[in-house]
């Protein structure tokens, strides 16, 4: 189960990581995220 949840989060992170990463500055400035700040942010997605 564990193992499993822990794929998923990766996975998620992953994608959050890749949606942001294909944005624009400025889009992802209006969204008010740096683009060192991708990390942290989908780090927060999975929480």
């Amino acid at each position: 189960m564990n193992l499993a949840r822990s794929f998923n989060n990766w996975r998620k992170y992953r994608q959050t990581c890749n949606e942001l990463g294909r944005m624009t500055d400025r889009e992802l400035s209006d969204l008010g995220i740096g683009r060192g700040d991708i990390p942290y942010v989908a780090r927060q997605a999975i929480k």
